[in-house]
């Protein structure tokens, strides 16, 4: 039986013709459910039993609180691995993204439709979850963002493989500057399905379990989807307006230029003197400028990369990153010490060497020794 000391807790709901949904939720209110090393432990081998059992119809990952979803990745350890062994590569810090890109690859490819409800704080790891999941549901209270320049590593859990399938330049202007945006924002890019008051979730199970669930997972998705997009039509009116659209066709013409230095100079040119611009602009200024390059380069990967292989090569860019020392300063200058001073490698874009990227993107593994070589061999 799950106690609440639990990382993770499970849950089964019957639903009325015996079937049943799957819950689990992130336990750790206190750190706004960041994804822990245990949390990823815990939720592989359940969501894999989940996924086998013909009893499931459906997955829900939810968040304990009313705060968050998941704030991102838990990266104390990971500052305590990188700390004691600097320019090296940590066992601990291949350990945790390794498990953490296979939890994020099972969910994509779960087969089973996987509910995310993506209340409040939605970050980092937490977004990896999301992105993942066949149904994504935001609130009024979703803020979601990808802010890894302020801690020099860089979007990862498969945002190689969404930030490219954002509106044009979409995935560049948030890669570089870790805007946050909202519910209609992350419908508009891709990165959530319906829109639904956070104080409807306990109704909108009641009618999960009342769906007539059956053994054809295409119909399963259908039935849920249904669920969820009638829900939505009662509460449209009352999603917040996209903070992205006012300057979409600014946004777009970044997929357009061709050097990292023009696209940052563009993100500075750009007009209008809301809050949402101004804070984007100022975390582009304080970020990394080795991340700024990782995010470039990313994004000139375009569409062609399937999603296994944008796993494997975020587990070779995530080591090198630990192993750099830019990632350990920056959690140093953001989380640790918390002084916002972080002594960057390089002062601009234009000081990184490109042997620097070049290395960051080398694989420290061969095909054969890669530690997510199966991932792709596993597709349903």
């Amino acid at each position: 039986m799950s106690t609440n000391t639990e990382v993770v807790l499970y849950q089964e709901l019957i639903a009325h013709n015996g079937k049943k949904i799957g819950v689990a939720t992130l336990n750790s209110e206190k750190s706004l459910n960041a994804l822990s090393l245990p949390m990823v432990e815990s939720l592989l081998p359940q969501l894999n039993a989940w996924q086998h059992d013909n009893s499931i119809s459906m997955v829900m990952l939810q968040g304990a609180g009313d705060k968050a979803f998941c704030a991102g990745g838990d990266i104390r350890d990971l500052y305590k691995a990188m700390l004691d062994q600097p320019g090296t590569y940590a066992p601990y810090v291949e350990e945790f993204f390794t498990k953490e890109y296979a939890l994020d690859y099972l969910i994509h490819t779960f087969g089973k439709p996987v509910l995310v409800w993506g209340n409040g704080i939605v970050m980092g790891g937490g977004l990896g979850l999301m992105a993942a999941a066949s149904h994504k549901v935001v609130t009024i209270t979703s803020r979601i963002a990808m802010p890894e320049m302020a801690i020099g590593l860089y979007p990862d859990v498969g945002a190689s493989w969404f930030l490219n399938r954002m509106p044009p330049g979409c995935g560049l202007f948030l890669g570089l500057t870790g805007a946050s945006i909202n519910a209609a924002d992350a419908k508009f890019i891709g990165l959530a399905d319906n829109f639904i008051l956070h104080e409807r979730k306990a109704g909108l199970v009641e009618k999960l379990l009342a769906i007539n669930w059956g053994d054809t997972v295409v119909l399963n998705h259908q039935k849920l989807g249904d669920v969820l997009r009638n829900e939505e039509e009662q509460f449209r009116a009352q999603m917040p307006l996209s903070q992205i659209r006012p300057h979409q066709q600014d946004i777009e013409k970044l997929a357009q230029l061709g050097s990292l230095p023009d696209v940052i100079t563009a993100i500075n040119a750009m007009s209008g003197d809301d809050k949402w611009l101004e804070k984007a602009k100022a975390s582009l200024a304080y970020g990394s400028p080795i991340t700024a390059h990782i995010v470039y380069a990313l994004l000139q990967l375009g569409q062609s990369k399937i999603l296994a292989d944008s796993f494997k090569l975020e587990l070779g860019l995530s080591v090198q990153c630990g192993k750099l020392g830019e990632f350990t300063e920056g959690v140093r200058a953001l989380l640790m010490d918390k002084d916002l001073k972080p002594n960057w490698q390089y002062k601009t874009v234009a000081d990184v060497p490109q042997a620097v990227i070049d290395e960051l993107f080398r694989s420290p593994w061969s095909t054969a020794e890669h530690p997510l070589r199966e991932l792709g061999q596993l597709d349903n």
